[in-house]
């Protein structure tokens, strides 16, 4: 099995409300995400495609536009944290995210992972499918999630 891998970072806030350490302060990440996606190479010859599983260029824009750009610069808060949710809306045009549950690392590769995977599949019909997603919430810690195996 072939795969490739993109790598795509941005910038976010949250926090995790009943933490009971540092984390349940309002606080940001450098966010690192790895896409990472399977299949075969292109054999029609002439495609700009040739020889490649997908255009490294359109894992990007398809991530990107459905969810980074969504994510970047803005703060990721749980749809239950009413107080901070209040004071995010006392903020004029600032960029939340609500988000269906706490965003911890673990849930926030899961959400990504979810989001992507029909995504690549409908776009990319016959094409690659999304194997794995690895978002690194600081260089030392992250959480991955992987497709099933066939």
């Amino acid at each position: 099995m072939l795969t490739i891998t993109r790598k795509l970072e941005f910038d976010a806030g949250h926090r995790i409300p009943h933490h009971r350490g540092a984390c349940r302060n309002m606080h940001g990440h450098r966010y690192v995400m790895h896409i990472t996606l399977s299949g075969e190479t292109r054999k029609e010859t002439g495609l700009s495609s040739e020889g490649m599983l997908l255009d490294f260029a359109d894992v990007k824009t398809l991530a990107e536009t459905h969810l980074v750009s969504h994510w970047d610069h803005a703060f990721l808060v749980y749809e239950k944290d009413i107080v901070v949710r209040q004071f995010l809306d006392t903020l004029p045009d600032h960029k939340t995210v609500v988000l269906d549950r706490v965003p911890t690392v673990e849930n926030l590769a899961q959400i990504a992972f979810d989001t992507l995977k029909p995504l690549y599949e409908s776009v990319y019909k016959d094409g690659p499918t999304l194997k794995r997603v690895v978002l690194y919430e600081t260089p030392n810690s992250w959480a991955e999630v992987t497709s099933p195996s066939r």
